[in-house]
C-alpha cells in the first residue's frame, strides 16, 4: 500500500529544542492504514514504511498520533537538507507500508 500526499512540516512541541521533525499523514489514509494492518504493530503502535520526498528515499517508521487523529512520520535532518525543507514548508510524500 502506498499513500502519496502533500503536508507540512512541524516541529513537535516537546522536543522543540532537538528540532524533531514531522509530517502527518491525511487522517482518511491513516484511517485506511489501520484496518489494512489491524493489530500488527511494532513499539509506540509504530509501523514500517518506506519514505520518498522529492529525490530522497529511506526506510522509517509511522507513529499514531491520538492529538492529531492520524499517523505521523519523522523527516530526518538529512532529508530536510538534501530536499532543502524547514519546518512551515510543504513536502510531497509518498509513503509504502512495509510487512504487510
Amino acid at each position: 500500500m502506498v499513500v502519496e500526499f502533500a503536508a507540512e512540516l512541524w516541529i513537535w512541541d516537546a522536543r522543540r529544542a532537538d528540532s524533531w521533525t514531522f509530517v502527518s499523514l491525511p487522517v482518511e489514509a491513516s484511517e485506511e492504514i489501520q484496518d489494512v494492518m489491524g493489530g500488527a504493530r511494532r513499539g509506540f503502535g509504530s509501523l514500517r514504511v518506506q519514505v520518498t520526498i522529492g529525490k530522497t528515499t529511506w526506510k522509517t517508521s509511522i507513529f499514531p498520533d491520538s492529538t492529531r487523529g492520524s499517523y505521523v512520520l519523522p523527516v530526518k535532518r538529512a532529508v530536510r537538507t538534501a530536499e532543502s525543507l524547514s519546518a512551515g514548508d510543504v513536502a510531497n510524500v509518498a509513503v509504502e507500508l512495509l510487512d504487510m
